[in-house]
């Protein structure tokens, strides 16, 4: 393996290259993704679905100028799709195509047993390589450039197949009984999800790096949507940030998370709506509440805000009017 040179400078460094790629995130992510880098540990990121995880493992490939690969985990993923398959039918039309050739191998031979030793001798040319059709978890190991490898959603896998995945997450290596153990030449980097559909093993959250993205402050939210939909006014932004923090902090099946969050505010400068009062409005909640039952709280925590808005306003402009005259308007 390779003593490869840091990967980022530093914590900030980190912020403001994920951030190049539009990735806005705070100091603890930087602070963890730094050190996964450094220290050279497997990344495990876990959080509600749609905070931005497996972004994440996007936004640093892209900030680092590397292979991107992808292994999407689901229940019966076993090793045949993950690390390796045998083309099968490859070796026979070999086997068909060179079957003069394996009539001279065996020529003079006298017996079945003779005959099997001579092509044993063989087996170099039907198990290597040029048979191996690489998975995910292969094509990382064997890359001779820097790569990050996402392993996505690995709650949603088997326990056999975590069990699988140690030998790869603690040596950087498989072992492939026809062809022996293959070692990284170039340690990836590598970048596991979790959206906690069941809790992972001690074993693998012990050569990993925890990282945790929680929903996101309102004012990190409000920057989040200042770079990735700049059309929208900051007050417009700051108006659905407020409504989805509360909505966040109600009894509903799917919280909505800075993806939904994203998806609402670009349909509402899609239909060009510059005040969450226009009736349209309505329309556009389904975007971030995936239920009835949410859609309906959804429209409440809607109708309770604008109430609220209303509210200030009249006080403001009562305020106003009421106001003791200034000096200046006496004079007039």
């Amino acid at each position: 393996m390779s003593s490869d040179t840091p990967l980022y400078a530093s914590i900030d460094d980190v912020r403001a290259r994920l951030a190049e790629q539009r990735y806005i995130c705070d100091r603890n992510i930087a602070t963890v993704v730094y050190l996964a880098t450094e220290l050279r540990k497997p990344l495990l990121v876990e959080g509600p679905a749609g905070v931005g995880k497996t972004e994440l493992a996007k936004v640093m490939a892209a900030s680092l100028g590397s292979d991107f690969i992808r292994l999407q985990c689901y229940e019966g993923l076993d090793e045949a799709k993950a690390l390796y398959e045998w083309e099968y039918a490859k070796q026979l039309l070999y086997t068909q195509i060179l079957k003069d050739k394996i009539g001279e191998v065996t020529a003079g031979t006298k017996t079945l047993s003779e005959a099997v030793d001579r092509l044993t001798e063989q087996d170099d040319v039907f198990f290597s390589n040029r048979f191996v059709l690489p998975r995910p978890l292969l094509q990382a190991i064997r890359a001779d450039r820097q790569t990050v490898l996402l392993i996505d959603e690995i709650d949603k896998s088997d326990n056999e197949f975590e069990a699988f995945l140690l030998e790869i997450l603690s040596d950087f290596q498989v072992t492939i009984p026809e062809l022996g153990t293959i070692a990284a030449e170039r340690i990836p980097i590598v970048v596991l999800t979790s959206n906690n559909a069941r809790e992972m093993s001690d074993a693998l959250k012990r050569r990993c790096l925890h990282l945790y993205i929680d929903f996101p402050s309102q004012e990190l939210e409000e920057e989040i949507l200042s770079v990735r939909v700049p059309e929208v006014a900051a007050e417009m932004a700051k108006e659905v940030t407020t409504v989805v923090q509360k909505l966040r902090t109600l009894d509903l099946k799917k919280a909505p998370s800075i993806s939904e969050t994203l998806d609402w505010t670009r349909a509402l400068a899609l239909m060009n709506v510059s005040d969450l009062g226009d009736e349209v409005v309505k329309d556009t909640l389904s975007t971030i509440a995936k239920y009835e039952g949410d859609l309906r709280k959804a429209e409440k925590e809607l109708e309770s805000f604008l109430g609220k808005k209303r509210a200030a306003q009249a006080a403001g402009e009562q305020a106003e009017q009421e106001a003791p005259e200034t000096d200046k308007d006496l004079l007039h």
